[in-house]
């Protein structure tokens, strides 16, 4: 199961909230008698979600929210109404939605599989994720690789980082300007390399956890303290701010400090959750700040064409993941007919979606709808499911076969153009690790 809370349904500043020690929630919800066996933490700069095991779902998600109780400022109720919870085919969907792009506030990039397969990691370092879990995470990530692949989604480059940069273009003159890059995590290691092909000047890097001189080394940039930091605001063009920790690092006392009798813009692109910048600092003269706020409203759509060919091959990989089994434990028809009855509702999904900047109205009757939808194809498939596998027992595969080819014009043997099952299924090459 998954408890979910992002961009789409909640305001930015609950999912911040909600992140706060997000790094030990996971030890900590297996801990002792708890009734969760395994748990992956899923933090990014626009969704908070916990992906479980536990054999009782309501008792699973109580414990969790404990433990957010005992973590954040929000009240339980609040935390309650935030998290949305998907169990079985739901949350395997959802999983694998989010490793692809799909569920992105910049639909299709590419950055969200790296913070999957971080997350995945630190579970597995941290000794709290299940073995099931542990193959869920794996093949969501290779059905990550088979969308980039074989779709053209996320092929225009477009991402959260590139977005917000296409954005400042408004008060930046790009090429020779002067940045400073505040923190040291995924989004920075994408911000730099667009920084530097937009012909920015890199002054240093600042890291309030302290990374700053390895990523400094890595990226041939200079490490700054925080006297460093205060400096250099003083004479840079843009900032990108994307520490992900839980402190303000630019206040206005600061940024008005250091600016003194700046004449030149600053722009500030502050893409963390915990904000990096200060409220108050965007009033500031001659400075601006672009935020995730600003990201989710002016992202661009993709093509119709590639979200329905990812979104297909996502529904291929639900099926063969199964409810519960490893795939090649059920039975090809099965599995033939899950991906049928999956890529309807797929298809069906796709008109009811709110498109971005919907009300929350809007928002929240779609998710019910889709609710509804998931939970009607769960009972659709029910009884065919049990039927096929008496019917293996019993030996009358054939009849199983015949009864879908006639009533659904299912051809078992699908074709392998259809959706690259065999990369769906393959196990990550040596390279890739078990991440």
């Amino acid at each position: 199961m998954s408890l979910v809370a992002s961009h789409h349904n909640r305001d930015l500043t609950v999912l911040e909230q909600l992140s706060v020690g997000s790094e030990s929630l996971g030890s900590a919800i297996v801990e002792g008698t708890s009734p969760i066996s395994g748990a992956v933490v899923l933090p990014t700069c626009n969704r908070f979600e916990v992906y479980l095991e536990a054999d009782d779902a309501d008792a699973g998600r109580q414990a969790v929210i404990d433990a957010l109780v005992e973590t954040t400022s929000l009240d339980r109720d609040a935390i309650a109404q935030a998290l949305a919870t998907y169990e079985g085919d739901d949350a395997v969907h959802h999983l694998m939605s989010v490793a692809t792009g799909l569920e992105s506030m910049v639909v299709g990039e590419r950055e969200i599989s790296g913070q999957v397969r971080r997350a995945h990691i630190d579970a597995q370092a941290g000794q709290h994720v299940s073995p099931r879990l542990d193959r869920l995470f794996q093949s969501a990530l290779r059905t990550s690789r088979v969308v980039a692949s074989s779709t053209g989604l996320g092929t225009s480059g477009r991402s959260v980082v590139s977005v917000a940069f296409d954005l400042a273009s408004a008060t930046v003159n790009w090429n020779g300007a002067k940045a400073l890059v505040i923190g040291t995590g995924a989004l920075a290691e994408t911000g730099v390399g667009s920084l530097l092909a937009r012909g920015v000047d890199i002054v240093g890097v600042y890291s309030p956890s302290g990374r700053g001189a390895e990523f400094g080394a890595r990226h041939g940039i200079e490490s700054l303290d925080g006297e460093g930091l205060r400096e250099a605001l003083g004479s840079v063009d843009v900032v990108l701010a994307c520490s992900g920790g839980e402190s303000i690092v630019l206040t206005p006392t600061m940024v008005s400090s250091a600016r003194g009798d700046a004449t030149r813009d600053l722009t500030l692109v502050d893409l963390a959750l915990h904000r990096d910048v200060a409220p108050g600092v965007e009033q500031m003269r001659g400075v601006h700040v672009i935020n995730l706020e600003s990201v989710g409203t002016q992202a661009p759509e993709e093509s119709v064409s590639s979200i329905e060919a990812a979104r297909a091959i996502v529904a291929h990989a639900v099926a063969r993941f199964g409810d519960g089994e490893s795939a090649r434990t059920l039975d090809p028809a099965v599995v033939a007919l899950r991906e049928h009855v999956f890529g309807i509702l797929e298809k069906e999904l796709g008109r009811v979606r709110p498109a971005a900047g919907s009300s929350e109205a809007a928002v929240a009757e779609a998710d019910a709808v889709e609710q509804s939808l998931r939970r009607f194809a769960k009972t659709l498939l029910h009884t065919p499911t049990v039927r096929a596998r008496e019917l293996a027992q019993a030996g009358e595969e054939d009849r199983y076969l015949g009864a879908i080819r006639a009533l659904y014009g299912i051809d078992v043997d699908m074709p392998q153009d259809a959706c690259p099952a065999d990369e769906i299924d393959s196990p990550w090459p040596t390279s890739h690790g078990t991440a």
